[in-house]
């Protein structure tokens, strides 16, 4: 019986391991689109992500290193 905490795609054997490369590229993608899709709420929000921006900026100003 398969280990239901093992992924699916690890179970079935037909899937070699991935390498750092593919991994560093889908990561690179993901961030690309995590960017654009931020860049596309502060032009849609502009005023929402204005607070946003303050409210990180105020947290980074009492942040204590």
């Amino acid at each position: 019986m398969p280990d239901p905490a093992e992924p699916a795609d690890a179970r079935s054997g037909e899937t070699p391991p991935e390498t750092d490369a593919e991994r560093r590229r889908r990561r690179a993608q993901f961030l690309r689109e995590l960017h654009e899709a931020k860049a596309l709420r502060e032009r849609v929000q502009p005023r929402r992500a204005r607070a946003a921006r303050m409210r990180q900026a105020m947290r980074m100003r009492t942040f204590r290193w």
